[in-house]
């Protein structure tokens, strides 16, 4: 852990034993102090709560960016777009193309750290703000998450993580205040659908997003679409597993999936698990992204 990371980490610690209530005030008290900034905002519900806190503090002396990324789904970019403007967030679209950063292509171990950068060298360019903050909660700090390198860098804020507050709460907070994505599935971009190592394409990229979307309407709310090259490994929330075991559900998964390229359809009796690609990582090279997205 690092000076930055301890600093946020001591600040969090200290919020933590705080109630709630205490908890929000913390978090609208240092939107405050932070004054004018952007929002790096991706409509889950950390960073979409995030947003909202922002301008309730700040009115339009805040503006959620979001990126138009291949990596995005496409009914991830439209529920993003509907929430903002359901709650009057002044919203920018922004374009990124981290297919063209060899680095993001090759699929290492650092690969979330090359997206996030991509994304802060862009908002950068936005000169009417100078400050950022992201939707880092305090569960975020001690998971394997090399984006936040990036954050650091950058200089960017993560509101969430001072003020102590957890996944959960946010939740709960969100839920509220009235928000519809208080219960929002937790949701990843498509490029960490794809195995370490294989490269991340255009192709790929559909490829997932069209088997998540065929999931979606089939009416299953929590899975992953696992891309190991000619294998798809499917993770479905244990608590959906049920509605998988018939017969004419495998042979519809099996004809969509096959058709999708795919040359074996595998089901993960695991159930869902968020990061679950992780699990591939030797703790070395998860040592080794730590130290060198660190300089």
């Amino acid at each position: 852990m690092n000076a930055n990371e301890r600093e946020v980490m001591m600040t969090a610690n200290h919020s933590a034993t705080a109630g709630l209530e205490q908890k929000r005030h913390g978090l609208y008290g240092r939107l405050r102090s932070i004054g004018r900034l952007m929002v790096a905002y991706s409509g889950g519900t950390d960073s979409a709560y995030l947003a909202y806190a922002a301008h309730e503090v700040l009115g339009n002396e805040m503006l959620a960016v979001i990126a138009d990324s291949p990596s995005l789904a496409r009914a991830d970019l439209k529920s993003a777009i509907d929430f903002a403007a359901s709650c009057a967030i002044p919203l920018r679209i922004i374009p990124t193309n981290e297919l063209a950063d060899p680095d993001y292509v090759r699929n290492e171990a650092d690969r979330c750290f090359h997206c996030k950068d991509e994304l802060f060298r862009a908002m950068a360019t936005i000169e009417e703000f100078s400050s950022v903050a992201y939707g880092m909660n305090l569960d975020d700090i001690a998971d394997f998450r090399p984006g936040q390198k990036a954050a650091q860098q950058h200089k960017v804020y993560a509101p969430l993580a001072e003020a102590g507050l957890t996944k959960s709460e946010i939740r709960q907070l969100a839920r509220e205040a009235g928000l519809s994505v208080w219960d929002r599935p937790a949701a990843a971009c498509l490029s960490s659908r794809i195995a370490y190592g294989l490269p991340v394409t255009q192709e790929t990229l559909q490829r997932i997003e069209s088997g998540e979307s065929l999931l979606s309407s089939i009416g299953f709310r929590q899975f992953r679409v696992r891309h190991h090259g000619e294998m798809v490994r499917i993770e479905i929330a244990r608590s959906e597993m049920e509605r998988l075991f018939s017969l004419a559900v495998f042979d519809e998964l099996s004809a969509a999936f096959k058709r999708l390229g795919y040359k074996f359809v595998t089901l993960d009796l695991e159930g869902f698990r968020s990061g679950s690609m992780n699990s591939l990582l030797p703790a070395s090279a998860i040592g080794t992204v730590t130290q060198t997205t660190a300089r």
